[in-house]
This record gives C-alpha cells, structure tokens and sequence, in this order.
C-alpha cells in the first residue's frame, strides 16, 4: 500500500504555510490546561511484552491526577515534530494492591529502570547538573516505588509511517542482560543528553528498593525460559 510522501519518518505533505498559521493563532488563545499540567519528563526504554528483543526509547511526558496516579503521553523524540508513541500510567503501590491479579500482570516496576541509571530526567543547559541531579533524585525517590501500564500506538522500531495495527502492550526491564546491547543502547542515549548512567546508578545507590510486588513484571519475564531467551 502506498501510504504516500515521507517527511520526517511519517507519511504525508509537509506541513503547509496554512495549517502552521493555524497552529500559531490557537495556541495564543486556546486553554490546553490540561497539557500544561505536564511537570515532568523522563527518558526510558521499554519492551514489547510478546517480543522482547524490540527495545524502544521513549520520552515520558507525565502529570500527576493526584499524589498515587500519574499519566504520560510518550514520545519518540524530545523535539519537534515528535511521534506520539503511546501512553503509560504510574499507580502507587496501595493502588496496584486494590487489582486483581490478572490486571496486575500487565503492570510492570520501576525498581530496575531507577537504580541501573537507565532511566533519566533530561537536564535543561541553563541548569547546574549538581543542582539537577538533586531534583532528579527527588523524582527517583518516588518513581521506584510506583508500578507503571504501557500501551504503544505507533511501532516506530520497525520503521512504521503511520501508527498500524492494535495498541501493543509494553513492560520494562528488570536486568541487565534482558535488554538487547545494553551498554551500547544507553551509552548512544547519554551522549545525545549529555548524562552518564554510570553515575546515575552511583548517586542513586542511597535509594532504598522497595519490595516489588511478585504478580508484577510478569508479562514474559516469569512466563517460561522459552520466552525469556533473547533472540542471537
């Protein structure tokens, strides 16, 4: 199927002098309250919960609903003209607690995602990194703790121009050796914001892991060493 011109790794027109003019005049008069109650991003990695072997980067942009629920538009890039790739929820763990147990498979921690430095707050240039790191950690503190749901729209990783086929449910990792070059993937992020999960880990040794409840994760990593074996 011809899915027709592509600009910007998405099929379509470029974006005309009109719909820009569009743009420019709604977001000086529209309330978009609700996204500007964004306060927080995060930049990840996440899995496809039936293949694991497809890492994808994710940019988190998150507001809270109220101090245990927290939600996030993700995006491919942290500039524009991102894709919107999905959304995740954040609970708290007296929340994740209230689930059944089937639900609360399709959950996954952030306990690892936090202590290996994989997952970051990308630092504004004008600000001090030791004054960053603080407020970082102060995040970190808190997201260890929560249990996050992701559903990905747009299949990016393999080269889709437009957001195809059924929403695809995502976990997280929780070792070193599940997700797919490790130390190259996260190296490569690094040096794009300039930050070092190496000292990340180091500064966060301080955060206590809390226990992570055992229906948690479980999308493949507990579902049969057949699933758990990264593909060659």
């Amino acid at each position: 199927m011809d899915s027709g011109p592509v600009t910007n790794k998405t099929a379509g027109e470029p974006e005309s002098l009109l719909n820009k003019t569009l743009e420019t005049g709604a977001a000086a008069i529209q309330n978009f309250a609700p996204v500007e109650r964004i306060c927080a991003h995060l930049n990840a990695f996440h899995a496809y919960a039936d293949e694991p072997g497809r890492s994808v980067e994710a940019n988190h942009y998150c507001s809270h609903l109220n101090d245990e629920v927290r939600q996030c538009i993700l995006y491919d890039s942290p500039t524009p003209p991102a894709r919107i790739l999905g959304i995740e929820y954040m609970i708290s763990p007296r929340l994740y607690e209230t689930l059944d147990e089937e639900e609360q498979k399709l959950w996954h921690s952030h306990v690892f995602e936090v202590k290996s430095g994989m997952l970051i707050m990308p630092k504004p240039a004008a600000v001090p990194e030791a004054a960053w790191e603080l407020a970082e950690n102060k995040e970190m503190e808190q997201v260890v703790h929560l249990y996050g749901k992701v559903y990905h729209l747009w299949q990016v990783d393999r080269g889709d121009k437009l957001p195809l086929g059924p929403p695809q449910l995502m976990t997280s990792y929780t070792a070193v050796d599940q997700m797919p070059e490790f130390e190259k993937t996260i190296k490569d992020r690094d040096q794009r914001f300039g930050t070092n999960y190496q000292r990340k880990k180091k500064v966060r040794e301080y955060i206590e892991p809390p226990q992570i409840h055992p229906n948690a994760d479980a999308t493949w990593w507990k579902e049969g060493e057949a699933m758990r074996k990264l593909p060659e």
